[in-house]
């Protein structure tokens, strides 16, 4: 007999992610790895139960967007929202909770990348109704401290992301001018954990006014994003070359005032 578990379960599992909370309900959980394409009676499939729980993950992601980032318009919600609930990402997790491994599909049907993502992310959807489904009294809020901590780390990202822009938008304020150009280029490739978790590594470089892709800084992360905001910020904060062209911006700019005045 299973324990109904409730939010406070929701601790991180072995390989990072948390722990995956039960279905209480054997046929529930059958039909949640099966495919509409092995048997007529959707009862016993994914076939319902994806549109059950791509409800209920719409819901929870947009008030977990909602509460975290309350100050941005509703189209950025809706922005956030489907970075979280998208197939891709929910696919991903399918694979990491071993969902893949589980799942009885038509024959031959793994070859095929496109529409394997689709049914993982499917597999997914049906996997939280079920779940809610088969513990009416606190299935719901076992599911949302669930995706809540599954989603964080990516959560967490985007505020990291939001100074990005502001790094890059410094640094860009600093030395940009007509003529002159500012790239992030991929330094190294990227390295992959055992975790499947990826480091990448930018360098931000400088041309113009006698400067041909001058490094101004390097930077490490788990995006490019990232990793372009901490090659920025080693810009602005560690080199003194910046200040030399922000002079140098200074001096050009004085020069065509001066001589716009003449002219």
């Amino acid at each position: 007999m299973h324990r109904e578990r409730d939010a406070s379960d929701i601790l991180e599992g072995e390989n990072g992610l948390p722990v995956l909370p039960l279905i209480l309900d054997e046929g529930l959980q059958k039909a949640v790895f099966t495919h509409p394409g092995l048997n007529n009676n959707n009862n016993t499939t994914y076939d319902r139960l994806e549109i059950l729980g791509d409800a209920y993950i719409e819901l929870i992601a947009t008030k977990l967007v909602w509460d975290k980032f309350q100050d941005i318009p509703s189209g950025r919600i809706s922005q956030i929202r489907e970075l979280l609930v998208k197939n891709e990402t929910l696919s991903e997790y399918a694979t990491r909770y071993g969902f893949d491994r589980r799942a009885s599909v038509p024959q031959g049907y793994l070859n095929q990348p496109k529409r394997w993502t689709k049914t993982k992310g499917d597999i997914f959807e049906a996997y939280v109704a079920a779940v809610i489904l088969s513990n009416q009294e606190g299935g719901f809020k076992l599911v949302e401290s669930w995706l809540t901590k599954l989603w964080l780390p990516k959560l967490t990202e985007l505020g990291i992301q939001k100074s990005v822009l502001q790094a890059k938008e410094a640094l860009s304020k600093k030395v940009m001018a007509k003529g002159v150009k500012l790239e992030y280029i991929d330094e190294l490739p990227p390295v992959t954990s055992k975790g499947g978790m990826q480091t990448f590594f930018i360098g931000v470089y400088f041309t113009g006014w006698g400067w041909n892709r001058k490094h101004l800084g390097s930077g490490q992360g788990r995006n490019k994003a990232i990793a372009g905001d901490e090659a920025a910020k080693q810009a602005l904060r560690s080199n003194p070359l910046i200040d030399e062209i922000a002079e140098k911006k200074r001096l050009i700019g004085t020069e065509m005032k001066t001589k716009s005045r003449i002219d």
